[in-house]
């Protein structure tokens, strides 16, 4: 099967410089994302609208939680992609903020496995990769800014994220079209855990192709 959107101009317009490591990674995905788990079938054909370019539409937020200072080096950074199992967000949002640092992590063995091979790939020298849990991960003195995609409902991700997250940080999830329920659902459990003003925004994915949905809640 070949991907509906190779060679296009879209995937190009909105990826810039980083379409050169994610058509690697587009590569190595369509190559061996099904045999080891990480894609489905269905997928192999869609990754780049399904997987990078949703992936990508993450990207804007972050720069907004992380503000002008720490994009430009002015203040130290830090972003942690929690789960990143085949890569979705972490590995697209390193390749396209290259100066940013960002650490993977991931429980499972043979997905850690699979990010240290996408990241010598591709040319990421700004990434970490960490075998962990994320409620193993030392939560001082947090991130900047912790994404995640398809990890688990925000009743049991404010408990798992949230506390990575330093003060005045940022949690910024990529959700499905019942990201505003999951919100009402978990707020008992997102102000537990020093979260505020959780809200869903609806990310531009790429023209043509369907949005998706961002969830946002600030640190305390």
């Amino acid at each position: 099967m070949v991907d509906e959107l190779n060679g296009s101009p879209i995937v190009a317009d909105a990826l810039g410089d980083a379409l050169e490591p994610l058509t690697l990674f587009h590569t190595k995905l369509e190559n061996e994302g099904e045999p080891r788990g990480l894609i489905g079938p269905r997928d192999v054909s869609i990754i780049w609208e399904r997987h990078i370019l949703n992936s990508a539409a993450i990207v804007p937020f972050i720069k907004e939680a992380l503000g002008e200072d720490r994009l430009s080096g002015r203040k130290k950074a830090s972003v942690a992609d929690i789960g990143s199992g085949g890569g979705f967000p972490g590995l697209i949002v390193a390749s396209m903020l290259p100066n940013i640092p960002v650490t993977l992590i991931e429980p499972m063995e043979r997905r850690v496995e699979w990010l240290n091979e996408c990241v010598e790939l591709m040319g990421l020298s700004n990434v970490t990769v960490l075998r962990a849990r994320a409620e193993e991960v030392p939560i001082h003195p947090g991130f900047d800014v912790v994404t995640c995609r398809a990890v688990a409902p925000m009743t049991k991700l404010s408990g798992w994220a949230l506390p990575l997250v330093r003060s005045h940080g940022r949690l910024v999830a990529l959700k499905g079209r019942s990201a505003q329920a999951e919100i009402d659902k978990a707020a008992k459990e997102i102000r537990k855990h020093g979260g505020v003003n959780p809200r869903v925004v609806e990310a531009p994915v790429a023209p043509g192709l369907e949005s998706t949905h961002v969830v946002i809640v600030d640190k305390r």
